[in-house]
């Protein structure tokens, strides 16, 4: 999306269905994904922020529930896209991040 933003757009199933390409619309899309992904790798690298990754998954988990809502009220040109590329990473994610007791040391 950063780096070919008008391929992007072109290429990704239903996107241009949305609307004419708008760049600053994909940038901000574009970098709220990178923010997202850096926060998970910084959790991969080191457990203890895990918050932060959780709080990062927010605005993913929202971006799907708005996509599974357009499939519920019947806007299903890309239902098996947005399942698979949007709703079904937004669930893995959640799950990965999601704050977990810590085991109590004795």
């Amino acid at each position: 999306m950063l780096a070919a933003p008008t391929r992007w757009f072109a290429a990704a199933p239903g996107v241009s269905d949305t609307g004419p390409f708008n760049p600053h619309f994909v940038a901000d899309v574009g970098f709220a994904f990178l923010a997202t992904g850096v926060a998970l790798l910084l959790f991969a690298w080191r457990p203890n922020l895990r918050l932060l990754a959780f709080g990062a998954q927010i605005w993913i988990v929202l971006h799907a529930l708005l996509h599974l809502w357009g499939i519920a009220q019947g806007h299903v040109h890309n239902a098996a896209t947005d399942v698979v590329a949007i709703a079904a990473p937004a669930a893995l994610g959640l799950f990965i991040t999601w704050p977990r007791k810590e085991a109590v040391r004795a």
